[in-house]
């Protein structure tokens, strides 16, 4: 069984869709007390990092995630659900994050290029990946689909398992043993995006 974790800030209808297309039953779930009964679950999230860790706290579903990872079940994190897997972030200031994998959320550091790059970093781009069971069968190309203005630096290189160049490489698919989290939206990145999420069923 598979819940994509409800806490009012992630595009729940649109991964639903997608695991739908796949054949796959889910459950959007809103009750932190019921996600340690689920083999696999989803942390979606759209919009800023300080008020998806509020809406989470709000409903206790922190520690509910934090408790789900420790027991070894499988973790995805979608674009702003990857960002709160990390220690924290500074967008709009400091904020903790959820603090299963060591590292922070950065904004994009524009003042580096004479041409200031557009943010947020939005449509197509390429993953360049390591070798991992999330990534198998994902076409050469690795294209997926973004919409960020921040992004991750881990604080363990071995935890970055995909990075993406928007004027420089950063970090845009994570691992830590059972805790994952991509930057792109899968359920908006056609067959690829499909692919990753048919790996993470199948992991």
């Amino acid at each position: 069984m598979i819940a994509i974790v409800d806490y009012n800030m992630g595009n729940l209808a649109s991964v639903k869709n997608a695991f739908d297309l796949l054949g796959e039953k889910v459950v959007v779930e809103s009750d932190p007390e019921k996600l340690k009964s689920y083999d696999r679950i989803i942390l979606p999230g759209v919009g800023a990092f300080a008020d998806a860790m509020e809406h989470l706290r709000e409903r206790g579903m922190d520690q509910a995630i934090r408790e789900y990872a420790v027991s070894g079940k499988f973790l995805l994190g979608i674009c702003l659900g990857m960002q709160l897997l990390f220690e924290s972030s500074e967008e709009f200031g400091l904020s903790n994050g959820l603090g299963l994998i060591e590292g922070r959320v950065l904004a994009f550091d524009t003042s580096r290029f004479h041409t200031p790059l557009k943010v947020p970093h939005m449509g197509w781009n390429r993953m360049f990946t390591r070798e991992h069971a999330l990534f198998a069968g994902l076409d050469e190309a690795h294209y997926l689909y973004f919409v960020h203005s921040y992004h991750a630096l881990c604080a363990h290189e071995s935890d970055s398992i995909g990075e993406s160049v928007y004027g420089y490489r950063f970090t845009s698919a994570v691992a830590h043993e059972n805790v994952m989290g991509i930057q792109p939206h899968p359920e908006k990145s056609h067959q690829n995006g499909l692919s990753i999420l048919k790996n993470f069923i199948n992991l």
